[in-house]
């Protein structure tokens, strides 16, 4: 039984945001270029708070903050992993931002977009997911614009444009949802897709759908990923991609299997087909591409769809819940060691990363350990993710949606390894020297990158022991 209350204090990992973002803002106006670095810890101490204030909260009862946003396993799951999300990141893009004119800008919008995430995983009223939806897409805008080169701002275009269409789209579904149910609260839409127009209510959860699919990057709403991914530094990148993907992900799976019936509209079926199109059309992209970025692009639309899967049978089986949960933090650290890993090594095709396996053998190994991740090989942690999502799946009566995605799976090792191999060969002789290749090494980046990979290895080894902390909803 979930109580209500309008304690702001169960609001800490927000508030801290919120505070965190303002603060960056504020202190990084008034301190010199050379001392920017002080912001960035400001935000790290604020998302340290958050991570308190989240391991706090759920000790506690479910319950229900201003009756629009639920505090539960889903919640509290989702801010510790968006936290995390974003601690690595501000800690492995120093080198990128350290400096730069707008760089308490960058870890404002990073924290600020954490902010909407989360607050679309907890909203249990439309409007308060589209009011979350906004706030985890503007400060994104400007973010993929922060850099100001003419590839960034074409990128901020492409995604500011992509969003506003579906913002649009979004805002739409949510009003003829509201004209066919009367209420756009989560535990009054039940009973008012019950009794209500049919025909506006399906058309308009097909467009609440959409937009949701825009911010988590699956098709037909992933077009804006391999641009704004190719053409924004790779700290960006490793934030566009990861964290508005798992407050849309966990904000889908609370709207369909708490407040949609399936005996009035068929959305597991919908969530299906998107599933199966976002894995299978991800992954043919993937097998032509040189870019590395562009590549972990298309590997993110790919992931997504397996996490769909698990979405589709969410009301069918106790076991998505946990397996989505899982699935969500696993993806989340592996993508952002696999960013990280493009942050640290100034190169951007996969045969620019030929012999980096005898200069930095470290990098490499955390490299290999996130594709391979990513793929689903044990004992990473997206494997447990993978092997969770395929049970559900089975358990959800959709066995044919497994077996594509094993399938997949199993057709995606063949890019990733396109990169890994070029990693363990010697180098071209007209390739630059080592000295010149360091030029833009970070090594902050680097470590980041084998941080997140041993999150990775460590969360996969011990998922006997996290799947059941989050197993009850």
């Amino acid at each position: 039984m979930v109580m209500m209350n309008e304690d702001p204090t169960t609001l800490v990992p927000e508030l801290a945001l919120l505070f965190g973002a303002v603060l960056a803002l504020l202190v990084g106006a008034w301190t010199p270029r050379r001392r920017q670095g002080r912001v960035r810890v400001l935000a790290l101490v604020a998302v340290g708070v958050g991570l308190v204030g989240t391991v706090v909260a759920a000790t506690k009862p479910p319950s229900s903050t201003f009756d629009t946003y639920v505090l539960d396993t889903t919640t509290h799951a989702v801010r510790a992993t968006i936290l995390v999300a974003v601690a690595l990141i501000l800690w492995f893009s120093r080198d990128a931002v350290a400096a730069h004119p707008r760089e308490s800008e960058f870890t404002a919008l990073v924290l600020l977009g954490g902010l909407g995430a989360a607050l679309m995983a907890g909203a249990s009223d439309l409007l308060l997911l589209f009011a979350a939806f906004l706030l985890a897409s503007v400060p994104l805008y400007a973010l993929s614009g922060w850099a100001k080169t003419g590839a960034t701002t074409e990128a901020a275009l492409k995604y500011y444009l992509s969003g506003a269409f579906a913002g649009v789209t979004m805002i739409s579904g949510t009003t003829l949802l509201y004209g066919a149910t009367g209420t756009t609260s989560y535990d009054m839409l039940p009973e008012g897709l019950m009794t209500g127009a049919a025909i506006p209510a399906a058309v308009g959860l097909v467009a609440l759908l959409a937009g949701l699919a825009f911010k988590a990057g699956a098709v037909p709403a992933h077009f804006w990923v391999p641009d704004v991914t190719d053409g924004t530094p790779p700290p960006v990148a490793a934030v566009l991609t990861t964290i508005p993907k798992i407050g849309a992900l966990a904000a889908m799976w609370r709207l369909l299997a708490t407040a949609v019936p399936e005996a009035v509209v068929p959305w597991p079926l919908i969530v299906a087909v998107l599933a199966a199109l976002s894995m299978t059309l991800g992954n043919l992209a993937a097998f032509a591409q040189t870019s590395v970025l562009r590549l972990l692009a298309y590997s993110t639309v790919s992931q997504v769809g397996y996490l769909l899967v698990i979405v589709a049978v969410g009301a069918r089986t106790p076991d998505a819940l946990p397996a989505l949960l899982f699935y969500l933090a696993a993806y989340a650290v592996t993508n952002v060691g696999a960013f990280a890993v493009v942050a640290a090594h100034p190169a951007r095709t996969i045969e620019d990363f030929r012999g980096l396996g005898r200069r930095r053998p470290l990098l490499a190994i955390a490299l290999v350990v996130c594709l391979l991740g990513l793929v689903g090989t044990p004992p990473t942690a997206v494997f447990v993710g993978k092997l969770t999502a395929f049970t559900a799946a089975f358990d959800g009566g959709m066995a044919w949606l497994a077996v594509l995605a094993a399938a997949n799976t199993v057709a995606s090792l063949f890019y990733y390894l396109r990169w890994i191999t070029p990693l363990f060969r010697d180098e071209q002789p007209s390739e630059p020297s080592d000295d010149s290749d360091k030029a833009g090494e970070s090594r902050t980046a680097a470590r980041g990158a084998v941080v997140a990979a041993a999150v990775s290895l460590a969360l996969g080894v011990a998922a006997g022991v996290v799947l059941p902390l989050v197993a009850a909803g």
